[in-house]
């Protein structure tokens, strides 16, 4: 039987469970999340309905959608969880792993489609569909590539991006 987790693609995809969660909304770290109540606030603003409550603290579940960077989550947080009153990226990119249907000779190209940044794009390869590339600089990470891709192969990378101009 399938667990709640699950998904029908990936039950028929043999992929188990859904893909792991543990992000945190935008804006909010590692140390400030220890200052959550658990009120769920945030998930009840959450507008694409990503936010979760794992063990009384949110967490962002790609599988569901994208982040907009919408804010409300921030803005409905009674406590000072979010650092950043309205982030405008995660502290993650993408990642396109070996199991991508165009990288195993399937025309596919549902990431790039989904993309609101464009930062997923396809170049030719001779004999074979077009082939993915990520531009991590101008990759939000906000999981629109991961909800979209038939075949859980969109992973997340940690970036630092404390060098960045804003």
């Amino acid at each position: 039987m399938l667990g709640s987790a699950a998904t029908r693609r990936s039950f028929l995809f043999g992929l188990g469970e859904s893909r792991p969660q543990g992000v945190l909304p935008p804006g909010a770290t590692a140390e400030s999340i220890s200052t959550c109540s658990g009120c769920g606030k945030c998930v009840a603003g959450c507008p694409q309905k990503i936010i979760l409550l794992e063990s009384g603290r949110p967490r962002v579940d790609f599988s569901r959608g994208e982040c907009t960077f919408c804010g409300e989550c921030s803005a409905r947080c009674p406590e000072a969880v979010f650092t950043t009153a309205h982030a405008l990226h995660f502290d993650h990119v993408a990642n396109i792993q070996d199991r991508c249907l165009a990288l195993n000779a399937v025309d596919c190209q549902s990431c790039r489609d989904a993309c609101p940044e464009t930062a997923i794009h396809f170049v030719p390869l001779r004999g074979m569909p077009f082939q993915p590339v990520l531009d991590a600089a101008c990759c939000t990470g906000c999981g629109a590539c991961m909800s979209v891709c038939p075949v859980q192969a969109i992973g997340l990378s940690a970036v630092s991006r404390e060098f960045e101009h804003v």
